[in-house]
């Protein structure tokens, strides 16, 4: 047993604890996930929009069956491939493990690269209304008689928290915000606060839980580069083409599949329906995938409070296990 599992224990008597191990794709989190759970008594949940997809195994780099019977993950082969799955979804299948693991004096450990589910979680969805196409063609032309200046002075009169959150030159988040007013009568500061709540418990994310957020992240660039190309490489050496075959067979050449919005798997299905030949589904399916980490940094770089490691740094476990939230237990 782990010296960490017999003498730590988490503090849930004011917050209970919640980790989150983010980055970019092929930057170790599963594999720091799992050193993790080989440490502490934790419930590891995945945050990963490709890996709620059954059959989506070798693109989208899940654990193996031997890894998932070792160290389960939660929100793991959840859907069928032709299922829609939403952040709003993942948000409330997350909280209810969440809160099943913290019941059971685990520690939650959220680990993926869909930084939308993290925002979704933490910031919560409002529910903002449609656009509207008569509004939207009032406000461009206020902006083109007036300036778009003016339109966000008139947005500080209205919601003076979107208009410090919004730059002045920024035309369409300016028009959404004063849009959401001339549609709702409220402003979207307001919306986006009620969305920020939890349901059934009326408070945020923040006010409820003590979390730490991990990011895991290559400081050059190259090196992750590198480690896209062989990682999707690797999974064309290990069947990566008869597993979107597999899926050919099963829904058809139906490219809209919820599914096939996963990085890789788009790229794949192109070259199997004729649209690709061989060498562009590789190079495409590797500049998608840098596509998707350069996204993931943007996310990343703009979230606050993060600690930042290296997938590869030497005695990465321990780094990270020095900023979690472990408590020695009490001598009886």
């Amino acid at each position: 047993m782990s010296l960490l599992r017999e003498y730590y224990v988490f503090d849930h008597s004011d917050k209970p604890a919640v980790v989150f191990i983010m980055g970019p794709t092929a930057s170790g989190k599963t594999a720091l996930a799992m050193q993790l759970a080989s440490q502490i008594p934790c419930e590891i949940i995945s945050v990963d929009s490709a890996l709620v997809y059954k059959g989506l195994d070798i693109g989208s780099a899940k654990p193996s069956a031997e890894e998932l019977e070792r160290v389960p993950h939660q929100l793991v082969d959840i859907r069928e491939p032709d299922e829609p799955y939403s952040a709003a979804d993942f948000r409330a299948d997350a909280m209810k493990v969440i809160d099943s693991a913290i019941a059971q004096g685990r520690l939650p450990v959220l680990v993926g690269g869909t930084m939308l589910y993290f925002k979704a979680l933490v910031e919560g969805l409002a529910e903002l209304p449609p656009a509207n196409e008569g509004v939207r063609a009032a406000l461009a032309k206020e902006i083109e008689e007036n300036g778009l200046l003016s339109l966000h002075d008139r947005l500080k009169n209205i919601d003076a928290k979107s208009a410090e959150r919004i730059h002045e030159n920024d035309s369409q988040r300016i028009q959404r915000a004063l849009e959401v007013y001339e549609i709702t009568g409220r402003n979207l500061s307001e919306l986006q606060e009620e969305g920020r709540k939890l349901e059934g418990k009326g408070e945020c994310f923040e006010d409820l839980y003590e979390f730490k957020a991990i990011a895991l992240a290559p400081k050059d660039r190259s090196v992750l580069h590198q480690r896209i190309r062989q990682r999707f490489s690797k999974m064309l050496d290990n069947g990566l083409l008869e597993e979107v075959k597999a899926l050919h067979e099963k829904y058809g050449y139906n490219a809209d599949l919820p599914a096939m919005r996963a990085v890789g798997y788009r790229q794949v299905w192109g070259f199997l329906s004729g649209e690709l030949c061989y060498e562009e589904m590789v190079e495409k399916g590797i500049i998608a995938t840098r596509q998707l980490a350069k996204r993931q940094l943007t996310w990343l770089r703009a979230w606050e409070g993060l600690y930042w490691f290296e997938g590869n740094e030497e005695n990465l476990l321990k780094k990270v296990l020095l900023v979690l939230p472990l408590h020695r237990k009490k001598s009886s």
